[in-house]
């Protein structure tokens, strides 16, 4: 199965934009061959809407979401997109997942970072979300979520085939490690693909470290977009051309 990544500069606080944007990127991805498209980190209000998020939030079945679906629908695409996920009283920084086939998910992070996430947002217990595309079993993290290993080895054990990880990585030395180094660890150590999408360039808070990959069982990057710019990355998910490796770092099956 081929997957894209959209390394995206969102507009922030314009939720018809950073559906526009999506929606071109899904054209795109769906042309080169690609059956999921993966958005970043509050993809469709920008990460740094801050006060703004109360007023962007919506529910996790309503009209935004629907009109991703319906993306994914007319392009014949999945679609993973973060959001502001409004539920009763409470604020979630979530990734909705449609088929545009009526198959959907919601995961909300469960690890927030650091004073500005958690002013804005309720952080969710741990929990494994999986759905199944075109064979292959997807689990889904959100930036922060995948620094903790035990996140991705949950899901491995869950039975995921790729960890799909909408993020807001910033600009830093730390950010270089994990984009460069730590999303191959994490694929390595549990014989699964991650895909690791980010922003890119800089909103009114932040900046960003771009740098979205995708990385294979072996540990070697399958895609990689530079440090700057929006990009579409493109990677081919094949659990059988790792057999090899699998069997030769058995981890899972040795806990």
């Amino acid at each position: 199965m081929k997957i894209a990544g959209f390394q995206m500069q969102p507009v922030v606080g314009d939720l018809d934009a950073n559906l526009a944007k999506i929606e071109t990127a899904a054209s795109n991805a769906a042309v080169e061959g690609a059956k999921l498209l993966i958005a970043p980190e509050l993809a469709l209000t920008g990460y740094g809407a801050a006060e703004k998020f109360p007023s962007l939030a919506t529910p996790a079945h309503g009209p935004v979401t629907d009109k991703l679906s319906e993306i994914a629908a007319r392009h014949r695409i999945a679609i993973v997109a973060g959001f502001a996920e409004k539920a009763f009283e409470n604020t979630f920084n979530s990734a909705f997942f449609t088929d545009g086939d009526g198959q959907t998910a919601v995961y909300r992070k469960c690890n927030l970072y650091g004073p500005y996430e958690r002013q804005w947002f309720r952080q969710e217990d741990r929990r494994q979300i999986l759905v199944t595309l075109d064979g292959m079993r997807l689990g889904f993290l959100i930036c922060y979520d995948v620094e903790f290993p035990e996140n991705v080895r949950a899901l491995a054990k869950a039975g995921a085939d790729l960890v799909v990880v909408p993020t807001a990585l910033p600009v830093g030395s730390s950010g270089e490690f994990i984009a460069e180094h730590m999303i191959r660890v994490r694929a390595f150590e549990n014989q699964i693909f991650v895909a690791y999408i980010n922003h890119c360039d800089s909103d009114h808070r932040f900046s960003y470290a771009g740098r979205s990959c995708i990385a294979a069982p072996d540990g070697k990057l399958l895609a990689q977009a530079p440090g700057a710019g929006e990009a579409l990355i493109l990677g081919d998910i094949d659990p059988s051309a790792y057999a090899l490796s699998r069997a030769e770092n058995t981890y899972l099956a040795d806990l």
